[in-house]
């Protein structure tokens, strides 16, 4: 099925070459119904949410909920354990600057040589306050989590696993489940950041067993400048909240205050309703579509797309060597920088990524600076792989000459 009629980028960017967006790991494109959603309600119902009792605000109210519901049966959590953000790197400062209070001098949070700086830099912030450890998770020479290590990094110490779901440089698609396993045993908290799986399968956090789970909107068709974060019940109404403003408090004084409800308690602020509303329809445009085809698709797309670059000369592609990986393939080829690649590819208009990534502790692993990156989505063909690779063999031959 072709999907890009649904996207409107692709019908705006016929240039001399059409538009082909191989960069869905940094953001996706957006279908009209979210592009609609968002235009409707500030055409229709724009007012704050949990304020007026007039009725665009009573309006807006039921759609921002309605959204809190959705996203709450999209990953089987309770509705009042889904708290919004603006994305997933205030999600986890959120947890992180919460989580303080449970934590004393010499405690020690797991992350891994994989994390996205995301996930890596507010443990540091936690670090520089509270002098705790942080210790990683090594990644082996295939591009995975050497797991057999964790269960040794693990002590009385130990306070929380905060681990990337699906890495945003290899695609290494990590064994939640047997994280999971191991943190349940000791009682360990478990953060999951799914910013990159989010969109490529279905997501249980019961089944799951983790404790905190946190995605962006802009990662699965939705709008920028919104999260989610999940946050298990028994952590509600021990973490103390990070933002403090308007409609998060019951009563302020002139000493203490006290908070609202949950969640709303760690919702400071004016929300961004429009987008939170916006999501919601991505969600219900992705759960049209159905994990099954979208993983079906995407795998046949990474396994076309390895299997030709393997044809270039001189050629380092960065993992994938089985089938635990995702749809995000990174890649290296001698004489030619990654800059220079991706600079020329778009006199082509094809978009892909090159740089870090947000992942240097991993570039050091890979014993690179950068790397260029594909990441694809069910919009995405064979025939544009075709372009690509025809594209890409033209480049380098410019490029070592």
């Amino acid at each position: 099925m072709d999907f890009k009629k649904d996207f409107p980028i692709f019908k705006n960017n016929n240039e001399k070459y059409p538009l082909i967006y191989f960069d869905n790991a940094s953001t996706t494109q957006k279908p009209q119904c979210v592009i609609n959603s968002i235009s409707h309600f500030y055409s229709h119902y724009n007012a704050n949410v949990h304020r007026g009792n007039y009725k665009i605000a009573e309006k807006a109210t039921l759609e921002f909920e309605n959204s809190r519901q959705t996203i709450a049966n999209f990953i089987n959590a309770e509705k009042d354990e889904i708290i919004f953000t603006t994305g997933t790197t205030e999600s986890i400062n959120l947890i992180a600057y919460s989580f303080t209070s449970l934590l004393k001098d010499e405690d020690e949070i797991i992350i891994s040589e994989m994390e996205h700086h995301s996930n890596i830099l507010p443990w540091q912030m936690i670090k520089e306050k509270k002098n705790i450890k942080i210790r990683y998770i090594p990644v082996n020479e295939d591009g995975q989590l050497d797991l057999n290590q964790l269960e040794s990094l693990i002590n009385k110490k130990t306070k929380l696993c905060s681990i990337i779901s699906m890495s945003n440089i290899l695609g290494t698609i990590n064994d939640l489940n047997k994280i999971s396993k191991l943190t349940n045993k000791y009682n360990i908290p478990l953060l999951v950041d799914a910013a990159q799986s989010i969109a490529h399968e279905k997501i249980d956090v019961k089944k799951l067993n983790c404790d905190f789970l946190v995605f962006s909107g802009h990662k699965i068709m939705g709008p920028t400048g919104v999260g989610v974060l999940y946050m298990n019940r028994k952590f509600l109404n021990i973490l103390p909240p990070f933002l403090r403003g308007g409609n998060m408090n019951k009563e302020v004084g002139y000493e203490t205050s006290t908070w609202n409800e949950i969640p709303w308690k760690f919702e400071a602020g004016t929300s961004n309703i429009a987008q939170v509303i916006g999501l919601k329809n991505s969600i219900d445009y992705v759960k049209k579509i159905g994990f099954d085809e979208i993983k079906i698709h995407n795998k046949k797309l990474t396994d076309y797309l390895v299997k030709n670059l393997k044809d270039i000369n001189n050629i380092n592609i960065y993992g994938h060597k089985d089938k635990n990986f995702g749809p995000i393939v990174s890649f290296n080829i001698a004489g030619c920088h990654p800059y220079d690649i991706s600079k020329l590819l778009g006199e082509y208009n094809i978009c892909i990524r090159a740089g870090h990534h947000c992942g240097q502790i991993l570039m050091k692993k890979l014993k690179t600076n950068f790397t260029n990156r594909i990441s694809f989505q069910f919009y995405n063909s064979i025939d544009e792989i075709d372009f690509f690779i025809k594209s890409l063999k033209k480049i380098v031959k410019i490029l070592k000459n």
